[in-house]
This record gives structure tokens, sequence and C-alpha cells, in this order.
């Protein structure tokens, strides 16, 4: 069972009082739900709030009922009233849930936890360690900022906070062992930021991206990027010695570096080198796309701040007239081929034949990012701004740069009605939503 409800939580002892966080089950994040691929999981919802509330399991693969999208999907759980989630586990790799009714704030305010699909064969690690990362916006109290779903958050970057915790804490030290290998599960479940993680003095190999296996690499440039809602494993060698710290540095945004963490040495030794053991994980049961007889279909995202000025220098000719200020008066900020999402009723923007190949041909004609995240599906990323991806990736969530094309390539092979939207989550509630259908 997930009871949310609302609850008093230290996020750092240095604050004047706790803070009144959303939580489940008491927690922030909630309960860590780990189970093996191809079981049935069955989670009861009970909704401990004062506003409705659903859980979305983010990347996997649910029949559309149990998606978690309220009104699309289900009817959103009303307080003190449950719904049963149900489904089977099909993919291994590293999901989390969260609600999808008024996210920008339920999630805000702690409402997620991290959900873990074991390979039935996983490979041999010392520890496998979950982080949550995320980002809340505090008052010198120490209480949360009250100011969700501001027009600034909502046509810029989305709420960004001034204060970044490890699994709802601030961690200031990981402790480690000399020799020791640890899979690490990174999901970032802020509602904004992006996270581009260096770890010092070690060498962290990429296993998946999204849950999804990929062709272990080192990540670009040494930073391990994550933006809203994506998850990278990381298999991490401590070769460090007794006594050694190192800092995990964020350097995302330029000028605004800050420590995450230390690595710190204890005086154990577990072995004085690395391990020869696999770190390939298994592939899951995802139906490869075939680019030859694929469909294709375009995709652009423009609005928000300056974004008239970044279409107008690409040469697109957007249908947001609209004065900014009009567009932040409704709410209107955003737009997926020129149509902001509002209500909950939406007429879907593409329907896709089943059990066909498909492109998504997606541009980012503003001047943000966005992590685009579409629901009930894996897709591959094939190209970004022309160019063949090296690993071909596996994801569900898939973080554009401004002015940036990328094309994704899937079976839609999942029937029903499946949110698209941007994941930062400010973007989503202002416009940037959509209904793929799969039919």
């Amino acid at each position: 069972m997930l009871h949310a409800a609302p609850g008093q939580s230290n996020i750092y002892s240095g604050y004047a009082k706790p803070a009144t966080l959303w939580r489940f089950n008491g927690s922030v994040p909630g309960p860590e739900i780990r189970v093996r691929q191809g079981a049935r999981l069955r989670v009861t919802v009970e909704n401990g709030l004062a506003e409705d509330t659903t859980v979305h399991w983010h990347g996997v693969r649910t029949p559309n009922a149990m998606d978690g999208v309220p009104y699309l999907t289900q009817q959103p759980i009303s307080p003190s009233n449950q719904f049963v989630y149900e489904f089977n586990a099909i993919d291994a790799g590293t999901y989390w849930y969260h609600p999808h009714q008024r996210s920008f704030e339920q999630v805000g305010r702690g409402l997620y936890g991290p959900l873990i699909i074991e390979e039935a064969n996983p490979i041999q690690v010392d520890r496998d360690v979950t982080w949550m990362l995320d980002d809340w916006r505090l008052e010198e109290t120490g209480e949360i900022e009250n100011d969700f779903g501001n027009s600034h958050d909502m046509s810029h970057s989305g709420r960004i906070g001034n204060f970044v915790t490890i699994n709802g804490k601030k961690q200031a030290v990981f402790s480690v062992s000399k020799g020791e290998r640890i899979r690490l599960r990174l999901i970032n479940a802020a509602n904004a930021r992006i996270f581009g993680l260096d770890f010092q003095g070690h060498d962290p190999l990429v296993i998946a991206l999204d849950g999804q296996p990929i062709t272990p690499h080192r990540p670009e440039n040494g930073l391990v990027v994550l933006g809203p809602a994506m998850r990278v494993d990381l298999i991490l060698d401590m070769t460090g010695n007794p006594g050694e710290s190192d800092e995990v540095i964020d350097r995302f945004y330029d000028g605004l570096t800050y420590q995450l963490t230390r690595i710190k040495y204890s005086d154990e030794v577990i072995r004085n080198s690395p391990p020869d053991w696999p770190i390939q994980l298994p592939g899951n049961p995802l139906r490869e796309p075939d680019l030859k007889t694929a469909k294709r279909h375009e995709v652009m995202f423009s609005g928000g701040m300056m974004g008239n000025m970044v279409a107008r220098d690409m040469g697109i000719n957007t249908t947001t007239s609209s004065s900014m200020m009009g567009m932040m008066h409704s709410k209107k900020i955003w737009f997926i081929n020129g149509v902001a999402a509002e209500g909950h009723i939406m007429d879907p923007m593409l329907t896709l034949d089943i059990d066909r190949s498909h492109v998504i041909s997606m541009t980012n004609a503003s001047a943000w990012y966005h992590p685009i995240h579409l629901h009930g599906h894996s897709f591959r990323v094939i190209s970004r701004n022309g160019e063949k991806t090296q690993y071909q990736e596996w994801q569900d969530t898939v973080l554009m740069a401004p002015r940036e094309t990328v094309e994704i390539a899937f079976v839609a092979d999942n029937p029903g009605d499946w949110m698209f939207h941007c994941h930062i989550l400010e973007h989503q509630a202002s416009g940037m939503m959509g209904v793929i259908r799969v039919a």
C-alpha cells in the first residue's frame, strides 16, 4: 500500500523548523518497490491529501488503464479514497512512481519513490544503491516556498530549487571501501533541474538509460547528465585508497557548480583491483523498429520566454501570436504543433497505427531545454540534428537542447491514449502536453 499524506520532515538539520512535505508512507522518497522481472505488481494507493491524486509508473509499459493519468486513463483518486494499480513487470530496470495530478506541486512537495525491477539474473556487484536526486525551493526557515506554478517558472526554465538532496536529505558523505563495485541507480525527481554529475577521481560506466540496457560506455565529457524524470545506471569501481575522498560535483549549469556529495573511503579493503565481472545487462523484450517502413511524423515544441525570437531565428513560422503577457495570464505558454494543452479532455495530436514502426522528428524551437516523455512505450533515439546517435539508445524521456532536432523510433504496440509531454512540470502544466493515440 502507498498512502499519500502531508507530514513534517527535516530536509536539513540546519534549518529552524521542519518542512511540510507530501509523502508516501511517511517518507521522502516513498518506499522503494523492488520486484523481479516478470512479477505481477499490485499496489493499492490511498489518498490522504485534501485534493485528488493519482500514481503514474514512469517508464513502465503498463496497460493504459494503469498509467495513472487523471481523466485520460482513470478518474483521479479523491480524498480518503483508494485505487488499485496492477500490472506485470515486463522490463527490468530503474523506474519511479509519482502523481500525474497537479504534478508541478505534488511532485514538488515530495510525492515520489523508486521502482526497481531486477533482472532475472542480475549482474554481480558488491552493492546496489539508489539515489533519488531532487531540489527544493526553501525559505530561510526551512519551509517550502509556496509559489508553485508561478508565471516566471512556467515561462522560463521551470521551478529550480535552492537546496539539493539525495533520497530526501543532504548527504554530505557517501561511504565506500577500496575495491568495491557499486551499481548506482540515479533518478532525477526534480521538477526542472538538470544534473550533470562529475564523479571526480572515478571512472563511471553507463550501463542503462531510463531502465533500458545500453552498451557500457564512459559518459560524454565525463558528465553523467540527467534531465527531469530521467534515470541512469552506473557501474562505479572504487579505486581509491583508505582514508581518501573525492567530490561529486554538479557542473551542468555554467557558473553554478556545487558539491552534491563526497565519496569517502573507509579503512576496509575489499579487493585491490576492480573485479573481472561482466557488466553488460541483458536486453528487455522491446520490438525493434523497422526504419525502412516506418511512418514519419513531425512535432515542434515552441513558446516560452524568447520563444518567438528563437523560432524566427530558425526560420520557423509559429502560430503562437498571442502576447507573452496574455499567454502567462491564460497559462497557455508552451505549444506542441501550435497547440497548448488546456483542461483535462484532449483530442489526440497524433494517431499511430498499432503494431507499426513510427519515427517522430521533434524540433525544439524554443530557448529552453525540454525532457520529452512518452507514456506506455520506450523508443530508440536515432539521431540528433541529423547525425546518427552512437548508441541508438532506448529511452522513455529524451532531453532536447534549445534549437535541437531529435528523431525517435519505436513500434507502437501498446494500445490506448498516451500522454506525451515535457517533464519540466511547469512546462507541462502550461501547455506542453499532448495525447498520442495508438489504435
